[in-house]
């Protein structure tokens, strides 16, 4: 099982801002639609359907994760468009939905999610161990950390949109 190391932070400019600016060099963009089909506190099911912005292209995983915090564990593999539709027909979950642009700023990569369905960007950095996590010093444009906060996660946000 992999190791998943990541601190996330609210954006508060504009992802257009930043690369007009020339503060991050996106490096591609995806539209995700992500639905947990089964979630305990430290333990999510999830699927995803990916679309990248530059080919039109679609792509389906399925995730499980495990942990809180900085540091999860996490098992990510593709599935097909027919067990990815299965699995939504049977559910009939509203799914969370996205962009993603993958940028680099300096010498990191940045993910920024810019969500539909609430008022919040997020930007995320993933790193290869918690020291370097918690040595990271993020940029000023960066905004407050979410890392700990569960309000701003994934599985909060999606949870909400199911009891609207």
């Amino acid at each position: 099982m992999a190791l998943e190391i990541e601190r996330k932070y609210l954006l508060e400019i504009s992802s257009q801002q930043l690369i007009e600016q020339g503060i991050i060099q996106p490096q591609s963009q995806q539209r995700i639609e992500q639905t947990y089909i089964a979630m305990d506190v430290d333990q999510e099911l999830r699927v995803r359907r990916i679309k990248d912005a530059a080919t039109g292209k679609y792509s389906y995983t399925h995730t499980f994760k495990n942990g809180v915090g900085l540091a999860r564990e996490e098992v990510e593999y593709e599935i097909t468009q027919v067990i990815y539709d299965q699995v939504m027909t049977a559910f009939g979950y509203v799914p969370l939905t996205k962009d993603r642009i993958t940028a680099m700023c300096n010498d990191i990569t940045v993910e920024i999610d810019i969500y539909d369905q609430v008022d919040f960007v997020v930007v995320e950095v993933e790193f290869e161990s918690m020291d370097a996590a918690n040595q990271f010093v993020p940029p000023t444009w960066f905004g407050e950390e979410i890392s700990f906060n569960k309000k701003y996660s994934n599985k909060a946000v999606w949870k909400q949109l199911q009891n609207k």
